[in-house]
């Protein structure tokens, strides 16, 4: 690049500017040129010096209206002998903003506030002064206090006719407790939903956060198109505002339809499905869906079958209501939680050469926010019911039957099997403040546990009921599974700057199968390898433990566990345009809890499980388009469990591209 001195010496004053603003009051940035042939290097050496810390801090409020309201303000930012920084005091001065602005001080806004810092002389003690202006410096006005009005809510609202909102006259009327309701034909929301979803009440003072608490429940409203809310002074009483809440519906109905090719081991399908969505089915913002899908391939490489296609079609349908169906709930918990509930169910069908398979199932949960940052999600009840219509004959003595060839994993899962369990699950996202977010303090916490076939198993035991052959619990003859199972993810980013960044993420599952169950459905069972997971192996290819697979046709049962341990370690960088890079190293492995023939070497141990902790290494490469991330990863073995010793352990000595190269593509972040 050319050398510019005017950025150079741009660049050496917002370093000693930001120095500063950290509390190196005396800091001072030198910048040293040093000219060889025709390049020139730029040294910058940083002199911070000792840090100011701050003493004492107090208020000058002149206005008797905000000095009453900051009576009781304690600040949650500001503490004894802190190092002084500029951004901490901004902070505090919206916070402060936030507390009045929540106690009817409408006009109030952050600039009002200044703060004067002085230094006592020979230290570095640093004495505060927040400074509260009035409304009008001139004049002397104060600052006002608003109480809100009447609170006007306008549906069927016409970008077109914005300047008619306060101009009701030709609105059909409704007064439902502390609402009026104004709309042209029938309001497309039910009074009662209207009430729910905004807190703006008459008579209390103007708050902030009830505005933001509004809009937040009013946008997460599938039948509400936009909305506005509008504060206007009250003509008789200049103490009030009043309020104009505008909505305007969306489109109750759509519908999509999917189209996509399909290749699954170089045999080549077809798929479609076609969906349909009403955003407000009882007037009430209720979202219903359903969607049909079916799906052709042709299977080849079989022998022995009277038949080489498979089909599959599937139904599912559900419901989505925008509050907690729940009883002895009061109205302010299901505000405040903002809640979403949603019944669904769900068939499908598939007709394989080996198989014909039949799922069905049933969901009852509910889902809500805290905060912005916590997200909790209760299925109450999710009923899972697999049978199978039939199993060819070739398939069943090849596999299932074959005394040379035992597999109970394998036999396990071509059998009709009843789930139905309950289950927990939260995410935390912390960004941070403002002044953490500049060092890259963001992390998540995700923790997910699920329980199926205890209330099944007390009723059995309890009614003294049979077993079967296999010495389970049946429910009109079907067994039923039992397992406990566990999920907690980890991650965390450090920024570097505005272009490079460093992510750490470690994952742990471990799901028990017990009492009705000796192994846990396939659909609970953990893999690894794969675009999410340790990225030198594909999908299914690795573990558990030290088991390298023997029979490829079935690996894809037997390379399964119920432990599974991630750990990934990702540099990611901005190139250019929309295209990012990443360096990654990932590590881990899955377990199984018992020995299973099938899969030696696989059982978790105290004493070896180290040892069996796959290590890969890779580069990527991601699309970035904002709405959507396409990923493409390259991943190498370093360390591969499945050998004890030689350099077949250690491919990180000796890489083979074809041996140990595996390539992903993803949508999205693997974590």
């Amino acid at each position: 690049m050319i050398y510019d001195a005017y950025y150079a010496e741009r660049s050496r004053t917002d370093m000693e500017r930001a120095l500063r603003n950290m509390g190196y009051m005396q800091a001072y940035v030198e910048l040293n040129e040093e000219i060889r042939k025709k390049k020139l290097k730029l040294t910058y050496r940083l002199h911070a010096g000792a840090p100011y810390r701050i003493g004492s801090w107090k208020y000058d409020i002149r206005d008797e209206g905000v000095r009453e309201e900051l009576a009781d303000y304690e600040s949650h930012l500001m503490q004894d002998s802190m190092m002084f920084n500029v951004n901490i005091l901004d902070a505090e001065r919206q916070q402060m903003t936030n507390h009045l602005q929540n106690r009817g001080f409408y006009r109030f806004n952050k600039e009002y506030i200044t703060c004067t810092a002085d230094t006592v002389r020979g230290t570095h003690i640093v004495d505060l002064t927040y400074h509260v202006a009035p409304y009008d410096a001139r004049s002397g006005r104060m600052h006002e206090r608003f109480r809100i009005g009447k609170v006007n809510v306008l549906t069927d609202y016409d970008l077109a006719e914005a300047a008619r909102e306060r101009d009701l006259s030709h609105f059909d009327s409704l007064h439902y407790k502390d609402l009026n309701i104004y709309t042209r034909r029938h309001s497309f929301l039910r009074p009662e939903v209207l009430s729910q979803n905004i807190t703006i009440e008459p008579g209390r003072f103007y708050s902030e956060a009830r505005l933001q608490e509004t809009q937040s429940m009013l946008g997460r409203l599938h039948a509400i198109k936009y909305s506005d809310i509008r504060f206007v002074e009250n003509h008789n009483d200049s103490t009030l505002l009043d309020c104009y809440v505008l909505l305007s519906r969306n489109k109750p109905n759509s519908f999509s339809a999917e189209l996509e090719g399909t290749n699954s081991a170089g045999d080549l399908g077809a798929a479609a499905s076609l969906s349909y969505q009403n955003r407000n089915l009882f007037n009430g913002s209720e979202l219903f869906t359903f969607k049909v899908r079916g799906a052709y391939e042709a299977v080849t490489g079989l022998q022995g079958y009277s038949n080489g296609n498979y089909v599959e079609y599937g139904v599912e349908a559900s419901i989505n209501f925008p509050r907690f169906l729940f009883p002895f709930i009061s109205p302010d918990v299901r505000r405040r939680i903002q809640a979403t509930s949603e019944i669904a169910l769900q068939y499908n069908s598939q007709e394989r050469p080996e198989f014909g398979r039949r799922a069905a199932s049933m969901t009852w949960g509910y889902r809500w926010s805290y905060n912005h940052k916590w997200r909790h999600s209760i299925d109450v009840v999710d009923l899972n019911y697999v049978y199978m219509p039939w199993i060819s004959t070739t398939f069943r003595e090849e596999y299932l039957d074959n005394i040379n060839n035992q597999n109970s994993i394998l036999k396990y899962n071509y059998e009709n099997l009843l789930i139905m369990k309950m289950g927990y699950g939260f995410t935390y996202r912390s960004e941070g403040g403002e002044s953490r977010a500049t060092l890259g303090n963001a992390y998540s916490v995700r923790f997910n546990v699920e329980s199926a076939g205890n209330l099944l198993y007390g009723f059995s035991h309890l009614l003294k009921a049979q077993r079967n052959d296999s010495h389970q619990y049946t429910v009109m003859n079907i067994a039923y599974a039992q397992y406990l199972k566990t999920d907690v993810d980890f991650t965390k980013s450090f920024l570097i700057d505005h272009r490079n960044s460093i992510v750490f993420h470690v994952g742990l599952g471990v799901a028990y199968p017990y009492g009705n169950s000796r192994i846990l459905p396939f659909e609970k069972r953990y893999f690894s390898g794969g675009a999410n997971s340790v990225r030198g192996w594909l999908v299914r290819r690795l573990g558990p433990g030290k088991f390298a697979g023997n029979d490829r046709n079935i690996d894809f049962i037997n390379q399964s566990g119920d432990i599974k341990l991630d750990v990934n370690l990702e540099y990611r960088t901005k190139l250019f345009w929309k295209l990012n890079g990443a360096f990654f190293i990932d590590a881990g492995n899955i377990w199984t809890i018992h020995d299973y023939e099938e899969q030696p070497g696989g059982a978790f141990r105290f004493n070896s499980f180290y040892k069996e902790i796959a290590v890969a290494y890779g580069l990527g490469l991601r699309f970035d388009f904002d709405y959507f991330i396409l990923r493409f990863d390259g991943g190498m073995k370093a360390i591969n469990p499945a050998y004890e010793s030689g350099k077949d352990r250690y491919p990180l000595i000796r890489p083979d591209f074809g041996r140990d190269f595996a390539f992903h593509f993803a949508v999205g972040y693997p974590f």
